[in-house]
């Protein structure tokens, strides 16, 4: 399959050699993201041409997580100075920040903006947590102090958490490479199961268009896409480098995986050597169909463009890389998928 090697290059307004925590994500509408960094600022870009719309600054530390609610009004952050910051996505002005005891590695918001969960870390005799925060989708409404809900990671810590389709479910990603359903609305938890090699971390989850299910990604070079409903492994796609994330195309039944080997356990400089391609997978099929380059490090996250037109990856070595997809994207099919593609347009 060839892959269009169109993209625009985004670079964080610090030094280069920051490294780039994650491209994560775009706005619904698929024309703007927003990406954080370890040199404290989350950019804001214009998705069709890579220019810098604006920074958000306040926080205080490394910037590991941000997340933007459907209507492109507010954004949330969390980071290594152990807060929860909301922000006016248009003005960037800072609307509220919420403290916790331990950094925040992980901000998403329910479907409708109504609730955001964040994943706390296990440190300084604090065990991990998933917290869960009511919001108010509005830049001049106050937010409140308390707490919705806490979920206390007591076995093993989380590293990622989100919500499924309708809220029913919070589903969270651990250390030790299992997944837990918990209830969206008690915290119950309700399913823990080992998807990925024991004492793997999981390292990213994200999710289907429908919330119905979810893909993972672990540092057992695996991604597993998975039921939210029950938890149950539907696909594995192999890989051979860790795995730092993952991502569901839209339109095209593919995923996107992103790793490589740290710098510290390449042996050679070139690129090829640590693996830091974004790898396509067959979603049905789990073959890999194809590869992009580009990065000079290990990819820290892929984020798929909601209107299915590209993607873009974020890397260590301090750049999101903005690609669009050619027309061989689009009419790439399997012998099987042609057949009935012609049988459907008979029948018609």
């Amino acid at each position: 399959m060839a892959l269009d090697e169109k993209y625009t290059e985004c670079m964080h307004p610090n030094d280069t050699r920051k490294s780039l925590v994650g491209a994560w994500g775009y706005n619904h509408d698929g024309d703007l993201i927003f990406s954080v960094s370890k040199d404290q600022h989350i950019c804001a870009w214009y998705a069709h041409n890579g220019e810098r719309l604006g920074t958000y600054q306040g926080h205080q530390g490394a910037i590991w997580t941000v997340d933007v609610d459907p209507t492109t009004t507010i954004l949330a952050s969390g980071s290594a100075d152990n807060t929860i910051r909301l922000w006016d996505a248009m003005t960037g002005k800072l609307l509220k920040t919420w403290e916790f005891p331990t950094a925040v590695k992980r901000v998403e918001f329910n479907e409708d903006a109504t609730q955001l969960l964040g994943v706390t870390e296990k440190r300084m005799g604090h065990l991990g947590t998933i917290v869960v925060l009511d919001i108010k989708v509005d830049v001049e409404a106050e937010q409140t102090d308390e707490r919705a809900m806490t979920i206390v990671c007591d076995e093993s810590k989380a590293t990622v958490a989100g919500w499924s389709y309708l809220s029913k479910y919070i589903i969270a990603g651990h250390e030790d490479g299992s997944v837990s359903q918990y209830d969206g609305k008690t915290g119950e938890l309700l399913y823990n199961v080992q998807i990925h090699d024991l004492n793997q971390p999981i390292t990213d989850l994200q999710w289907s268009p429908d919330r119905t299910y979810f893909i993972t990604a672990s540092k057992d070079k695996t991604a597993k896409l998975v039921s939210a409903r029950d938890l149950t492994v539907l696909k594995t796609y192999t890989a051979d480098t860790p795995l730092n994330s993952a991502s569901i195309t839209r339109k095209k039944d593919f995923v996107i995986l992103g790793g490589g080997q740290a710098a510290m356990e390449v042996t050679q400089t070139a690129a090829r050597q640590g693996k830091f391609e974004a790898r396509f997978y067959h979603k049905i099929f789990e073959d890999e169909i194809g590869r992009v380059r580009g990065h000079f490090g290990p990819l820290n996250t892929v984020a798929v463009d909601p209107t299915g037109k590209g993607y873009a990856s974020g890397g260590e070595d301090g750049y999101v890389r903005v690609h669009q997809f050619d027309k061989g994207y689009f009419d790439f099919l399997y012998e099987v998928e042609r057949e009935r593609a012609n049988q459907l347009a008979l029948q018609q």
